[in-house]
């Protein structure tokens, strides 16, 4: 292993990931760096990096798993030096990401035939915004896009979402409060096809009053979609809230065992300093994470990648690393 090298980036940097993550970078993540500016690795170390990482919201089981592992490989390795002690946890951080991402699945969009989004979650986590946000990343593209505004729970959902849909120019489809979320998703599927939409994105109640009516709704939605496209929807998306770290897990596992979900977003990761929730969801859920929300406005949503995610956690523009 060459010295010279540790320190340096290994996957491309993306200055969008960068700037969400800055609060977590210069918090919890700088004092983990810090831990291997030490002359030997000793015991200290492997005490006090399980505790930063529990503290990074990374879950006492994960941090529990990644100090182990770190002790094995430098036991077998026969490391000596802090820094090559780092370069082995960055490698074990990447590789505990990237064991839900191989579970992602190939998706197919065509132009004309609606790829539909159904986006889940509990109440509060960003549904709405993180609509905007897919919104946002599919126009990049050249998508035509539209919504559907299921979530008739709350009106304020309803209102929220027009408001995104005015200010991108994307149709919304929507009925009153105390609607028929199915009657909404049969109208939005017949305007998607008589549009030639190419995504279709659909939000969804966040609490129903038992699991029973949720799994009952979100499986009734999915036959209305199937109606029209048989294998919809092609995601189904759980957001999940960074800032409420370990609780926000603990609901979206409920969530997730209620509905069959095929992709994570992680919203609001530039509003916390403990980043580290993305592991505790790739172990916790095996579900791949597909994007991450790195601010408020609808531009700011970056695809996942694993390596690039590690990376700036650990290094930033300009850090000289």
């Amino acid at each position: 292993m060459v010295l010279g090298r540790l320190f340096r980036r290994r996957s491309q940097p993306d200055a969008q990931l960068e700037q969400g993550l800055e609060k977590t970078r210069r918090g919890v993540f700088l004092e983990i760096t810090r831990l291997f500016d030490r002359s030997t690795i000793d015991e200290e170390l492997y005490e006090d990096l399980e505790m930063l990482l529990i503290q990074a919201d990374v879950g006492w089981d994960v941090s529990q798993k990644l100090v182990a592992e770190l002790r094995a490989r430098v036991a077998r390795d026969r490391s000596t030096v802090p820094a090559e002690a780092r370069e082995i946890l960055r490698e074990e951080m990447i590789s505990l990401l990237e064991l839900a991402t191989r579970n992602r699945k190939v998706k197919i969009l065509q132009r004309g035939v609606p790829f539909v989004v159904m986006v889940v979650g509990v109440n509060g986590v960003g549904k709405t915004t993180t609509i905007a946000k897919l919104a946002a990343y599919h126009q990049r593209f050249g998508r035509s896009v539209m919504l559907a505004a299921g979530d008739t729970f709350r009106a304020a959902a309803i209102d929220q979402l027009k408001v995104w849909g005015e200010r991108q120019g994307v149709p919304v489809i929507a009925h009153h409060q105390g609607a028929d979320p199915g009657a909404v998703v049969f109208d939005a599927m017949q305007a998607a096809h008589a549009r030639g939409a190419d995504v279709l994105i659909v939000d969804t109640a966040g609490r129903l009053q038992t699991k029973h009516n949720l799994m009952a709704e979100l499986s009734k939605l999915r036959k209305i979609m199937q109606r029209h496209v048989e294998d919809a929807p092609q995601e189904v998306l759980l957001v999940i809230d960074a800032t409420t770290g370990q609780n926000g897990l603990v609901q979206a596992k409920a969530f997730a065992d209620s509905v069959d979900i095929t992709d994570i977003m992680i919203a609001k990761l530039d509003g916390t300093a403990k980043g580290g929730i993305a592991f505790s969801v790739a172990k916790e859920l095996g579900t791949p994470i597909s994007y991450v929300g790195t601010g408020e406005r609808a531009t700011d949503l970056a695809e996942f990648k694993p390596e690039t995610y590690v990376d700036s956690l650990f290094f930033g523009v300009g850090d000289g690393l």
